[in-house]
């Protein structure tokens, strides 16, 4: 009898009871995650339609994998947008940890608290701009106004030419029509996407920093460790389980596209466009002609991928760091 009392006193009732405050605190924030987050899932369902507004999600014309076999059978762009977008992120995800986790130990290297202060505020300031006014400080650097004469070959410039072609012309070179070359575009996105994000990801790693035993590093220094052999052996191997976590995290989007980074950047350019589309841009463009259902099916695509590469990445992390992993 006394056993049955003690089990019933940590059962489920019994934590409902003595914890309500607690859970009740809790109800609002489960009430959203149902209505925002589980609710729109049977809208997945979009993704085998025709769908039309007029029959609604559920008594649209059901079309099983059409909207799947035309993305990756019957378009001419789909492996160039899903290339383009693996590479953008692949080269982001891999810039978008060094850099950061180099800013946070620079930063966690500097005594002078008023250079600290200044030099942290302008780091996250790239984080408040949005795409178009990233576009247009990359437009002040790279725009180009020349034509070269047929006749002569001279180089004749017919009006202002960015901060990059007017570096090159003092040294004698040539300039370049930037937004007339799509090869140069994958590095210039990548570079403007890393130095956007940089300062707002770095402050994850210097919040982690401030958590570590500072006697650690008062022993390193008194056994006569320099400090970048403190860096090297105390500070990098404290921050690896954040850098696994974010890095996992940032996996799983891998196959999506920021559209505001391509748009605001490359806008409409013919050009280059092609360069450096990726997954959404080219649903967002294709949506007006292929409707709801084309788009929901390649962002379940996308989703089911995602779930797939952060569950081998997550294991291969386990692997390789003794069971630490994001899940």
């Amino acid at each position: 009898m006394d056993k049955t009392k003690a089990i019933n006193r940590h059962g489920f009732l019994w934590e409902i009871k003595h914890n309500r405050t607690l859970y009740l605190m809790c109800v609002p924030g489960i009430v959203l995650l149902i209505m925002f987050c589980y609710i729109p899932m049977g809208g997945m369902y979009m993704a085998f339609t025709k769908f039309n507004v007029v029959d609604g999600i559920f008594g649209s014309p059901f079309v099983g994998l059409d909207n799947f076999g035309y993305f990756f059978k019957g378009n001419p762009y789909a492996w160039n947008v899903i290339a383009n977008t693996l590479i953008i992120n692949f080269w982001g995800l891999i810039l978008g940890t060094i850099m950061p986790v180099a800013l946070a130990i620079f930063m966690n290297e500097i005594r002078n608290e008023p250079f600290k202060k200044v030099t942290q505020s302008a780091m996250f300031f790239p984080y408040f701009l949005s795409w178009v006014v990233v576009g247009a400080i990359l437009y002040g650097f790279f725009t180009a106004n020349f034509r070269i004469d047929r006749r002569t070959g001279e180089l004749i410039t017919t009006g202002a030419n960015g901060v990059v072609n007017r570096l090159l012309m003092t040294f004698g070179q040539t300039p370049v029509r930037w937004y007339a070359e799509p090869k140069y575009w994958k590095p210039i996105i990548i570079i403007a996407d890393v130095w956007k994000w940089a300062g707002y990801n770095s402050i994850v790693y210097m919040a982690a920093m401030a958590g570590f035993d500072g006697s650690l590093y008062e022993a390193a220094t008194i056994d006569g460790a320099s400090r970048f052999q403190q860096i090297m052996h105390l500070t990098v191997p404290m921050l690896k389980p954040t850098v696994v976590v974010l890095s996992l995290m940032s996996i799983g989007r891998i196959f999506y596209g920021d559209r505001g980074m391509i748009w605001g950047v490359v806008g409409n350019n013919a050009a280059i466009l092609d360069a450096v589309n990726v997954i959404d841009t080219y649903v967002y463009s294709s949506m007006r002609s292929m409707g709801f259902g084309f788009s929901t099916a390649i962002g379940l695509c996308q989703s089911v991928m995602g779930l797939i590469m952060i569950l081998f990445a997550n294991a291969a992390a386990k692997k390789i760091n003794d069971g630490e992993g994001l899940f």
